[in-house]
């Protein structure tokens, strides 16, 4: 899962321009399976029927990262951003990027005014991300553009995966964990199933443009009859010191188990269906209630007519930053409640209201 974890997330993929990812998915997915196909914007859905009878379980995780998209060049080879998803305006001060040109992939720091000039300046003022810039190391337009660089290239956070702590933590730091985290856990499920010893069917649904109004999960599911779905994306922990925070959920405690965002209420029978699968096989979860955030399953709960939908979350700290940290024992409590849903269906599986 490490190894998968670490290709994933150093795939640059911000949103629209998931091909990276969607390119790397695709491969790995048609090496075990023979129906995988691509749409129009870059979703990719994989299908695998089981040995035996049962109900369509539609799995979804995003692609996407946040990032930003490279909106003006100045005469000083200084480069003006929009955003590509949500971002916190705190955090954009000297950070390093990755700007994605022509000519593949060039280093970038967001600039920020040294330490020295403080005093004259309002310290308490938080710049706006269109005051901001950044410098790939150019002194002017035409350096920008020997570097391949233009109006509408793409940019991501230049963090790797590493280990927070050490091996034995089991903690990761790096970009992009949401959601190619989620990514990770459905590509392990098909894994997991390819000997076909469950029943009915799964689709798995790798989507694009999600941190920008689950758009992709919108044109994705037009096509995909199910019985019930399941959403799989990273959520935000309460467990640091801020005082804002109510310590609700907290990183290494278990799955997420959704019960409210600001897109979705759960199905409260797949909800219930979760908690006493986990408290029947012993794996660690905790309820998951947080109106700030959205995901996919939002978007599928009201595509074709009404699916019945979950979601499973894996808490992260520091979300939608160059630094997110995950517990690789809450990914495994993901996947393992994952497989053991899909494996525990049958014939008789229902998931009325």
């Amino acid at each position: 899962m490490e190894k998968l974890l670490k290709t994933l997330t150093e795939l640059h993929g911000p949103s629209g321009y998931e091909q990276e990812v969607s390119y790397y998915i695709q491969e790995k997915m048609r090496s075990v399976l023979d129906e995988v196909t691509v749409d129009g914007i870059g979703n990719v859905t994989a299908r695998m029927k089981g040995s035996k009878p049962g109900p369509t379980v539609l799995v979804t995780a995003h692609m996407d990262e946040v990032g930003f998209i490279v909106k003006k060049i100045e005469p000083n080879g200084l480069l003006r951003f929009e955003k590509l998803g949500g971002h916190d305006d705190r955090i954009l001060l000297a950070q390093k990027v990755r700007v994605k040109g022509r000519y593949g992939l060039k280093r970038g720091v967001i600039g920020t005014i040294p330490a020295h000039y403080q005093k004259f300046d309002d310290a308490g003022r938080v710049r706006k991300h269109h005051e901001l810039y950044i410098d790939v190391g150019a002194r002017s337009k035409e350096e920008v553009a020997k570097l391949g660089i233009d109006v509408g290239s793409t940019v991501t956070w230049a963090s790797e995966l590493e280990y927070l702590g050490d091996e034995e933590t089991g903690r990761f730091v790096g970009k992009s964990l949401d959601d190619r985290a989620g990514c990770a856990v459905l590509m392990k499920l098909v894994e997991e199933l390819k000997d076909r010893d469950f029943a009915g069917e799964v689709v798995a649904l790798f989507t694009v443009q999600e941190e920008v109004g689950l758009r992709g999960a919108q044109v994705g599911l037009a096509p995909v009859g199910c019985d019930v779905a399941i959403a799989l994306d990273a959520t935000v922990t309460s467990d640091t010191l801020e005082a804002l925070l109510d310590d609700t959920l907290q990183l290494g405690g278990g799955a997420g188990i959704k019960i409210l965002d600001m897109s979705l209420i759960a199905h409260p029978t797949v909800k219930d269906h979760f908690i006493q699968l986990a408290e029947k096989e012993s794996i660690p979860y905790q309820p998951e209630l947080f109106t700030g955030i959205g995901t996919d399953g939002g978007a599928v709960a009201l595509a074709n007519k009404g699916v019945p939908t979950g979601v499973l979350s894996i808490p992260s700290r520091y979300s939608h930053a160059p630094v997110e940290v995950i517990d690789m024992e809450d990914l495994r409590a993901v996947q393992q409640l994952l497989v053991a849903f899909v494996k525990g269906n049958d014939e008789e599986s229902t998931f009325a209201f």
